[in-house]
């Protein structure tokens, strides 16, 4: 019998607002994206406001791609996040030098070898199944294969890429994960999350929950 409910995390966030009304809907964690790659990269100094204006029990996870070791290193200093994302080719030890838990992207999209990535990832805290292709940062919104999650890798698995309101609860039914991860489904512009859309995909994957 499945008993856990299903964690939400909400990417991408890039205003305190933004990430104060997820948090006061409930959701289980709050990401930033810091690498410059990203079109929702924000600074240092924005994503330790966010940080800190966040109420307690909530996970503050910073998001990297290829970063220079020293800029993680430095936003690792500055920010104190409850957990590290990686979306790049990051080798394990690139990953566990910060001291932090972290989990690792793994791509599913075209050109993705997600067996070597989970292979070579035996340390990560978690798996982020995400719709991007290998080398993009994703949040693109673009879905895959949900079928093509291995479910035998020992470590929660993320769901990500191309969620939205409408689509979440299959999603949930179909995977089964620990977590979803969404950006670009709770946006009503690029950057700028939508409250409406924040509380119906909450309330469309506790729906869910209480179906399974």
């Amino acid at each position: 019998m499945r008993t856990q409910r299903t964690r939400i995390k909400f990417c991408g966030m890039m205003r305190v607002d933004d990430a104060l009304a997820a948090a006061a809907l409930g959701v289980d964690a709050v990401g930033v994206v810091l690498t410059r790659r990203s079109k929702r990269c924000v600074a240092i100094d924005v994503a330790r406001e966010i940080r800190c204006a966040l109420p307690p029990l909530v996970t503050f996870v910073t998001l990297f791609m290829d970063d220079e070791p020293a800029f993680v290193a430095e936003a690792v200093a500055g920010i104190a996040p409850d957990l590290l994302q990686f979306h790049g080719s990051e080798a394990a030890p690139d990953c566990v030098r910060y001291g932090r838990p972290y989990m690792k992207a793994v791509a599913m999209g075209a050109g993705g070898a997600w067996q070597a990535t989970v292979e070579a990832h035996p340390r990560a805290a978690a798996l982020l199944f995400d719709g991007h292709a290998h080398g993009e940062p994703g949040g693109a919104g673009q879905r895959f294969d949900w079928s093509a999650i291995p479910h035998d890798t020992g470590r929660p698995i993320l769901l990500a890429g191309g969620l939205t309101p409408g689509n979440i609860g299959e999603a949930i039914r179909s995977v089964r994960p620990y977590a979803v991860d969404v950006s670009s489904g709770t946006e009503s512009a690029l950057g700028v999350k939508d409250m409406d859309k924040m509380r119906r995909f909450i309330a469309a994957v506790r729906s869910a929950d209480e179906v399974l």
